[in-house]
């Protein structure tokens, strides 16, 4: 019997990995700031709602994206950039939010800053070898 394989590489195994692990620590996280009042929403300080429900919904899409790049799936590639994409877009509202003198903690800061790069990596790496 010959069963078929992708032909994973250790770089696919990586970011597929690194994306549905950074998916559900993403979950996880903004999950507990939004629906349990406790200690992490009380340290979570001024949070923007807005970022805040982008970042718990998107790491669903974390999750997809990872499992599709595990497979070697073209439409992870697609997904991969277009989680990068409202990515940047919700930083730069967040930037307008700072901007305009909204409360916010630096720590989102470095988070978006994060994750843009974190994308940014993720869906280049994707499209070079799976495209």
């Amino acid at each position: 019997m010959n069963s078929v394989r992708p032909n994973r590489t250790i770089g696919i195994w990586l970011v597929s990995v690194v994306a549905i692990l950074f998916g559900l620590l993403t979950i996880k996280s903004g999950g507990m700031v939004l629906f349990v009042d406790g200690p992490d929403r009380v340290a979570a300080g001024n949070y923007v709602p807005f970022v805040l429900w982008f970042n718990f919904l998107a790491g669903f899409f974390y999750v997809l994206a990872g499992v599709g790049l595990w497979f070697k799936q073209r439409w992870a590639v697609w997904l991969a950039g277009a989680i990068l994409i409202a990515t940047l877009v919700v930083f730069a509202l967040f930037g307008l939010h700072i901007y305009s003198g909204g409360l916010y903690e630096f720590r989102t800061v470095m988070a978006m800053s994060l994750r843009s790069l974190v994308w940014s990596l993720i869906a280049s790496y994707a499209y070079l070898r799976i495209l």
